[in-house]
């Protein structure tokens, strides 16, 4: 048998390779012998990589052969070297395949099967193409095939080698099958069993280039598919012919075997839009519809075209070689009557095992079957090469996770033995485990005995459920389900309980990790659930057709189906049913019977353990809350009082009790068997009668598995008594009874518990009820001892004070973005909490000829523009940097300085790292000063930021003071985030009521300023006016921007007018349209504040939502040409805007009161309020959703959380929706963890679920997104972490549907046509230019009035696109002159200016926004006139070239899309991206850093000129930059900081 593994030597038949190269070559393991041959067959070869700097199997020889500069067979590059693009495995690297193949070029892929599940997707649409697929077997020595058997019906072709000579001759037969038949092919192979094969010669490359036919290879490359996306068909069929085809769509596939090449069948015409793609070419042909297409085609690729492809590849390799291969393989005598169909690693064990048989053994005689072809299943073929005496057929199967009862290849023989599989009469199916040589004939003996017994058992298992230990994989952490509390629920609910994840409870080959999930215990529920609502009717049926033998069981039937969901009722009426089924005896009563156990209702338990407290399983336990379903969940919480700390310092575990409680819909209880066994027994019985889900919270202490009662005892003792596990039951049904909801079982509650009581005032009520409990419950469990420590330290420090007088010290801080004014404030309270006389001032408040005067003075400063003092440290460093004057012999100092080393990258910038700390440290030594330490410098790029450098700095002043070692300092409160002030604002009260009350400012508290966000407005100043303000002793001159809420940005004429007029009166008196497509007014003071928001709902719009963490205002294409379309698209914006609107009813509180300024409370009286889809934190960060219709991607549906890609049925109406997640555009200069990023397409979504898969993906973020870190905090960054697939299911999963498959879409570009536009109802649209956005009345320009008498006379609506610009849309022909006049007279009519000009888009920046670095809105259109001189002289003057300028990095103006952007560093100096994609597709990357007014001219003017002469027609100048190797594309987010044109060196 052992030629059939390729074991034999090879045949005097081979012919002599040509390569002198390959002569002397031993290949010496399967993975190298692969390697060769992808190297050789490929223009591309992807190597999926553990990571970059680790080699697989493959990577290593691959890098040795391109190293060497070995030439491929095919390659078409210089040299003929094929690239290898290494890929890690778990960065989706089957996305790396699209590309190349699509461009023509030959691409295979090396890997482990690791990938295979997670890339299913992408296998679908790549099963069309020649791409070839070399899998290794994982994990090594036992690897499972179901990885292999879960993607058989992909459409690919699936060749399988068993030695290391088949390995060289199957890779050959891949890659010449792919070549001839246009499609995938996997080969897969397990490494282990090729171990102890001898050495082989390496390739005959003569008859490798045979075998290929380059002239199929030459022509393949030849062609390309344009207009393709990576998530969209691309129409490409295979068919039935030595050269593939490409034709319009495919509507059947015509395949003789259904499990293969399924995708032929999915191919759609479509012209997707491709991210990474470096030609954006809106010039496609319009689609072809199968449906309509009459002429002839070709037939698709069937199975037997397949075979018949392999078969003349095997043919001509045994011609060469003398080595043969079939289809099925068979060895073993001729006459014998049983076999085994191995689909395992080393079959070639068992063939020398049965080689090796003695003649009594049971297995003498037998034969062994192995498939080579696994798909497509030619089970025709079978009966060819096995005998016709074979009467059993065992199959083996190594599949470790099973998903189906029976194995599939046991289903793929019995389907073959079905259709007529010459006299085989029993197939018996095995489990295979891990097999040795020393246990191999011990297995066969099992298994031959089980193969001729009378009744042979199905899935037996063979050798050990587990191979040789392999390195550890990362899990879940699994639920340590305990035996005390199930053994509570068996006593309590006997048969009637059922524990969806119990010890030993067989998952059908489920994984431990995914048992261990709250996900998949709430879905088994669920559908236990739903079988029991089936059985009832089942119930109802037999009781009303009544076909029984006997009357009784009918009436009683009847009355069991009446009680069905009364637990208590229908368990007593239970056994009378049974008993009167089982004396009928008819069908139907033994049908019931076989469900009897359904007969009782049963009580649902989901049991888990403290790992579902942290974030990965909380997700789940909200997915069961939010249900609202009637299941239990026992959750037991392990970790002991004294490791409490420790046990949550790395990770945020989450009290589930209160998470369950602020849902309002749950019973939750808190329990500990070892401190009141009674509770538990209550807890349970009332969390089974509670018509919702129930949460009970069980402790067990555990510290090992030889804990002594005694110690959990202890543990749980301190535990109750101490407060950290209260004992309480929280029960809503008792509203109904008028009974108090919250029940204390122990005398002491903790503080979070407490907060939460107060907040619904149950705490009072039970203070009232259990006086006795009062001055324990009304403190934190350790407050009292944590107080008197307190008071003890307090008195002792006071007491040293007296007696000394510490020494002064002065901490002075310059600071601009707060982060210096923290740490020196913080620095102060460090110093007075050590005995010094500390004061903390602003550099500008500090007083000079006081310097030579100090004793101790310390220096903060953080580092504004090139190497400069902040604006409140400028007077100071001016005041004393050419003072002459200065003595400071007598001074101690030390200077901290905050910067970021890669803030300025080039080598000749580094001068400004710290400039002003260094400078200010040079200065004062210079003076005379004594360093109390060396400048400190913290550096925003160490791991910790500038408090890396800050923990090393500040010890040493204390040290230099001699007040290092200091008892009883205080505890500083922990800093105050958002998540605490959302937190604590009572849904977004806060003290904003309080705030526009007082009238000493013009400001409100900080915590304020970031609810007032959730409210649609911002505080901010006049930054033109900051300094004399400041000069002059005043307040910074504060005000407020206001953002109205306009979903799809559709505005009546009226609301037009009363938008004007607020701006005019409340306002500084211009309007701002905003990238938002929202109007926007800034300048509102305070005082006029709360009169604005009232004018603005006057006008029936609102502010809400339209800021803060929130969704925010939902766009919407505008579209003019297509207006009952657009009708149809906008209403689904407005219904997704108001279905995510929040639900809080502060707004109308706070900003809408009657004329006596009474309150007017929407929810009555109550000042609670409750956010189901929000919940008291809403969202981690803000949320954004917009609507594209293609052709024009005007909304940037890329940029966003949520981008909707409409799409138009062969009606002409609205289906549903394309869904891209995960885009947006804020990043940090210089960190590289932040990065703007792309949508990922989640798949399409009908018309009428559009607003219900929004909401799910946002409820995922809400779970899922990171709330400790805000930069890391919006959606893109969650699926990034989660992985897109996984993301997908959590939304799916919470969703309760699936996304369908992505539907055909073309974008053409993503700006505003100007000009008048007709539509196909007849009315007219006018799209005026709107430079910027931002409507006003100048000398020369009398915009705002123009478009306010517009207004007046307008009869249709105005839409404000996401461009920053307006159309004047719905004119009727009898209105057009009356429009056309007032257009011309107030010049609004001029749209002839510049393409650049056109396409252009900026931010507000200066002078109101407080983040901007530079100059935006105010300085772009003076940048685009110095350019448009070049551009007419270059022919560029019409030219469209999308331009966009922001203040700073957070993208307001989205400009990384943009095909040349400008992004502001510092005040004049911006950072110059290029290669953005026409159609806003595609980010572009970096060119260059921190460049002033003269370097973008001086790069601009002969890139434009560069880009005039040498461009491609049709080509777009993002798309040139690329193709001429100006800048690297960018792929995605991800790679958006690699490959820049100007790299950050390091100084050596």
């Amino acid at each position: 048998m052992s030629f059939l593994f390729g074991k034999a030597e090879p045949s005097a038949g081979n012919s002599k390779s040509e390569s002198d190269m390959a002569q002397n070559i031993q290949i010496r393991t399967p993975e190298e012998a692969v390697a060769r041959i992808a190297y050789l067959a490929s223009d591309v070869i992807v190597s999926v990589q553990p990571s970059q700097g680790q080699d697989s199997a493959f990577s290593s020889h691959l890098k040795r052969y391109a190293a060497r500069k070995d030439p491929g067979l095919v390659a078409k590059t210089e040299g003929s070297v094929p690239e290898i693009q290494p890929v890690r495995h778990n960065t989706d690297p089957l996305l790396s395949v699209f590309a190349p193949i699509r461009s023509g070029r030959l691409t295979s892929v090396t890997t482990t099967s690791i990938i295979l599940l997670t890339s299913i997707a992408h296998l679908y649409k790549l099963a069309n193409y020649p791409v070839v697929i070399h899998v290794s077997l994982y994990p090594a020595h036992f690897p499972d095939y179901s990885p292999i058997t879960a993607i058989r019906n992909s459409g690919w072709t699936f060749i399988q080698s068993e030695s290391l000579q088949e390995a060289q001759d199957l890779a050959i037969t891949a890659h010449a099958l792919a070549v001839r038949s246009g499609k995938g092919v996997i080969h897969f192979f397990d490494p282990s069993s090729c171990s102890r094969d001898k050495p082989i010669a390496a390739e005959d490359q003569s008859l490798f280039r045979e075998l290929l036919n380059l002239d199929d290879v030459r022509r393949y490359q030849a062609s390309s598919v344009s207009e393709s996306g990576i998530y969209a068909d691309d129409g490409r069929v295979v068919v039935a012919s030595d050269h593939p085809v490409r034709r319009p769509s495919a509507t059947a596939n015509g395949l003789v075997d259904s499990a293969v090449l399924g995708a032929a069948s999915k191919t759609t015409s479509s012209r997707g839009s491709d991210k990474s793609s470096q030609q954006s070419n809106s010039s496609a042909p319009p689609s072809v519809s199968s449906a309509t297409t009459i002429e002839a085609s070709a037939p698709l690729v069937t199975s037997e075209d397949i075979y018949k492809y392999v078969t003349s590849i095997w043919t001509q390799l045994k011609a060469a070689t003398g080595r043969s291969y079939n289809a099925f393989e068979w060895s073993g005598p001729v006459t014998a009557e049983k076999a085994i169909f191995v689909f395992g690693s080393d079959a070639g064990l068992f063939a020398e095992a049965l080689d090796a048989a003695k003649p009594d053994d049971i297995y003498a005689k037998a034969g062994l079957i192995t498939a080579r072809l696994y798909r497509p299943w030619l089970g025709a073929k079978l009966p060819e090469i096995v005998p016709k005496s074979v009467k059993r057929i065992a199959v083996l199967e190594q599949i470790s996770r099973k998903t189906t009862k029976w194995g599939p290849l046991l289903i793929d023989v019995l389907t073959s033995v079905k259709s007529g599989f010459g006299s085989v009469e029993t197939v018996v199916g095995h489990q295979l485990g891990y097999i040795s040589p020393d246990t191999i004939h011990q297995a066969l003996r099992g298994i031959f005995q089980n193969l001729g017994s009378e009744k042979p058992l199905q899935n037996l298992e063979v050798g050990k459920a587990s191979g040789p230990e392999e390195a550890k994989t990362y899990n879940l952490e699994q639920p340590k389900l305990e035996t005390a509390y199930t053994k509570i629920l068996d006593q309590l609910f006997g048969n009637r309980v059922y524990m969806a994840n119990a010890l030993r409870s067989n998952n059908a080959g489920v994984s431990s990790t995914i048992a261990a999930s709250p996900e998949f215990g709430f879905g088994s529920l669920l559908a236990r659930k739903e079988h029991r609502q089936r059985f009832i009717k089942e119930v109802k049926l037999a009781a009303s057709t009544g076909s029984f033998i006997t009357e009784s069981p009918v009436n009683w039937l009847a009355k069991w189906a009446a009680n069905a969901e009364d637990a208590q009722k229908a368990g007593e009426l239970a056994d009378d049913v049974i008993a009167r089924l089982e004396t009928d005896g008819s069908s139907v009563a033994r049908g019931l019977l076989s469900s009897k156990g359904l007969f009782r209702k049963e009580s649902l338990w989901l049991i888990g353990s403290d790992a579902w407290a942290y974030d990965l399983g909380n997700s789940g336990v909200h997915h069961v809350l939010a249900s609202g379903e009637n299941v239990n969940m026992l959750i037991i919480d392990s970790t002991p009082y004294s490791e409490r700390s420790a046990a949550d310092a790395e990770r945020r575990k989450k009290d589930i009790g209160l998470y369950a409680m602020n849902f309002g819909n749950a019973y939750v209880a808190s329990t500990a068997v070892y401190s009141s066994y009674t509770q538990v027994l209550q807890a349970m019985l009332e969390a089974d009668q509670f018509n919702g889900p129930s949460v009970v919270l069980a402790y067990l202490p555990y510290f090992g598995e030889h804990d002594s009662p005694l110690t959990v005892l202890q543990e749980t003792k301190k535990a109750v008594e101490l407060g950290y596990w209260p004992l309480y039951r929280w029960n809503p049904a008792n509203e109904d009874k008028g009974e108090p909801n919250f029940s204390l079982d122990s005398e002491r509650v903790k503080n979070e518990l407490k907060e939460f009581l107060d907040r619904d005032n149950k705490l009072t009520q039970l203070m009232r009820r259990e006086p006795v409990f009062a001055a324990s419950l009304s403190q934190d469990f350790g407050t009292e001892v944590r107080a008197q420590q307190k008071r003890k330290a307090r008195d002792a420090y006071n007491q040293l004070l007296e007696g000394l007088f510490g020494a002064p010290l002065t901490i002075v801080f310059a600071s601009d973005n707060g982060n210096a004014q923290s740490l020196a404030k913080r620095l102060g309270t460090r110093g007075r909490a050590r005995g010094l006389k500390t004061v903390v001032m602003a550099m500008e408040d500090y007083p000079v000829e006081d310097l030579p005067k100090e004793e101790n003075i310390v220096f903060i400063t953080s580092t504004a523009g090139q190497g400069e003092f902040p604006q409140n440290g400028k007077p100071f460093w001016d005041a004393i940097k050419d003072n002459t004057d200065l003595d400071l012999a007598g001074v101690s100092y030390s200077v901290f300085g905050l910067g970021d080393k890669h803030y300025w990258p080039r080598k000749q910038d580094r001068v400004y790292y710290n400039k002003p700390a260094k400078d200010l440290d040079r200065l004062l030594s210079n003076f005379g000063g004594k360093r109390l330490s060396e400048v400190g410098l913290g550096d925003d790029q160490d791991p910790d930021g500038y408090q890396t450098g800050y923990t090393l700095w500040e010890p040493q002043i204390w040290q230099a003071l001699g007040v290092a070692n200091v008892e009883g300092l205080p505890e500083e409160p922990a800093p105050l985030t958002n998540e605490d002030i959302k937190l604590a604002s009572n849904y977004l009260r806060g003290t904003i009521l309080e705030g526009l009350n007082d009238t000493s400012t013009g400001a409100i508290s900080a915590s304020d300023q970031q609810l007032t966000k959730f409210h649609g407005t911002y505080m901010q100043d006049d930054r033109d006016v900051r300094d004399e303000r400041k000069a002059q002793g005043l307040e910074p001159a504060y005000s407020f921007m206001i953002r109205c809420r306009l979903p799809g940005g559709v505005s009546t004429p009226e609301q037009w007018v009363q938008m004007d007029d607020i701006s005019t009166s409340l306002g500084n008196e211009t309007m701002k349209l905003t990238t938002r497509q929202t109007f926007q007014f800034h300048g509102v003071v305070k005082g006029k504040l709360k009169p604005a928001m009232q004018a603005i709902n006057r006008a029936l719009m609102t502010t809400i939502a339209a800021c803060g963490d929130v969704n925010r205002n939902v766009m919407c294409s505008c579209l003019p040409t297509q207006s009952d379309y657009h009708k149809q698209v906008w209403a689904c914006s407005k219904k997704i805007s108001d279905h995510l609107l929040p639900s809080t009813t502060a707004y109308h509180e706070i900003w809408l009161t009657d004329e006596n300024n009474e309150k007017t409370q929407v929810a009555g009286n109550a000042v609670q309020d409750f956010e189901p889809l929000y919940g008291p934190t809403y969202l981690p960060r803000k949320f954004k959703i917009t609507i594209g219709i293609p052709p024009h991607n005007d909304t940037d549906v890329y940029a966003h959380d949520i981008g909707l890609i409409a799409i138009k049925g062969d009606d002409g109406q609205l289906t549903g929706f394309n869904l891209l997640a995960g885009g947006g555009m804020g990043a940090t200069h210089n960190n590289k963890k932040t990065y703007p990023q792309t949508g990922r397409m989640m798949g399409f979504v009908k018309t009428d679920e559009v607003h219900i898969a929004c909401e799910k993906i946002m409820l995922v973020q809400r779970d899922h997104g990171d709330r400790k870190n805000r930069k890391h905090a919006r959606l893109k960054y969650t699926i990034d972490d989660l992985g897109v697939d996984v993301f997908r299911s959590k939304v799916e999963a919470l969703w309760g549907k699936s996304f369908d498959p992505q539907r055909p879409f073309h974008f053409k570009s993503n700006i505003d046509t100007f000009g008048w536009q007709r539509d196909e109802t007849g009315m007219n649209h006018f799209t005026f230019f709107i430079e910027n956005g931002r409507i006003e009345n100048t000398a020369d320009f009398q915009m705002k009035t123009g478009l306010r008498e517009i207004a007046k006379v307008h009869k249709g609506e105005f839409r404000l696109t996401g461009n920053q610009h307006l159309i004047l849309s719905n004119v009727a022909d009898e209105d057009l002159p009356r429009m056309k006049e007032l257009l011309k007279k107030y010049k609004l009519d001029n749209v002839q200016f510049s393409g650049m000009r056109l396409s252009s888009s900026a931010c507000v920046a200066f002078p109101t926004c407080g983040l901007a670095m530079a100059e935006s809105e105010r300085y772009l259109p003076e940048l685009i006139t110095k350019l448009e001189g070049c551009l007419e002289e270059n022919g560029l003057g019409k030219e469209s070239i999308v331009m966009r300028m922001t203040g700073c990095p957070n993208g307001c103006a989205r400009p990384w899309l943009a095909e040349v952007a400008f992004v502001g560093k510092a005040y004049g100096a911006y950072n110059m991206y290029l290669g953005g994609g026409y159609h806003g597709h595609r980010l572009n990357k970096l060119y260059r850093s921190s460049i002033k007014e003269d370097e973008i001219l001086a790069i601009m003017k002969p890139l434009l000129k560069q880009y005039a002469l040498e461009r491609e027609e049709g080509e777009h100048f993002g798309d040139f930059c690329i193709r001429s190797g100006v800048i690297v594309a960018t792929k995605g987010g991800q790679d958006f900081h690699d490959n820049v044109a100007e790299e950050d060196l390091e100084d050596e």
